[in-house]
């Protein structure tokens, strides 16, 4: 259904850009890597070390409720036949919470984290984004197709603009 749709997103996008270049033969197409620009830029390796600290800090508390589940299992396992049954009761409700903890923790550290990657990135990628449109404007493009995130649907002897978005972002 996916691909049945997309099909027709293509075929309309074509049957447009074709329709309006029969009645303007002034359009000018170009394409960027926007990944590629992204990376070339100075404040990404920055962000990415922040990204993997914070993943790091979450993966250590994730580490630590782990050993304290699997310490707890093993106590459990050594000393169960010498347990009543409430102990044993106990020690196994604790378990199961404990576990249901773990999970919970390891979903709310996904979603942060997640949160954390736009947090940090977002702003780099307006840049990027204003930076493009600057390029367009500035330059008379009427379309810059973004390879990067495979939004690039066709082109034909478009441009490359990547050295002129560099340009204006100060990147060499």
């Amino acid at each position: 259904m996916k691909v049945f749709k997309k099909a027709i997103t293509l075929l309309s996008l074509t049957i447009l850009l074709t329709s309006v270049g029969f009645g303007q033969s002034n359009l000018k197409f170009g394409y960027i890597d926007s990944n590629e620009i992204l990376s070339l830029m100075p404040e990404t390796d920055s962000l990415q070390n922040e990204l993997q600290n914070y993943a790091n800090n979450l993966d250590q508390q994730m580490k630590a409720m782990a050993q304290e589940y699997q310490e707890k299992v093993t106590d459990y396992q050594q000393n169960v036949n010498t347990m009543s049954d409430l102990i044993r009761q106990t020690k196994e409700k604790e378990l199961t919470d404990l576990q249901n903890r773990i999970q919970a923790f390891r979903q709310s550290a996904d979603q942060d984290l997640s949160t954390k990657q736009a947090d940090l990135f977002n702003p780099l990628i307006e840049k990027v984004k204003n930076a493009i449109s600057e390029v367009g404007r500035e330059n008379n493009y009427t379309y810059i197709f973004d390879v990067g995130t495979g939004s690039l649907v066709f082109y034909e002897n478009g441009d490359n603009i990547l050295p002129l978005v560099k340009k204006k972002l100060g990147i060499k």
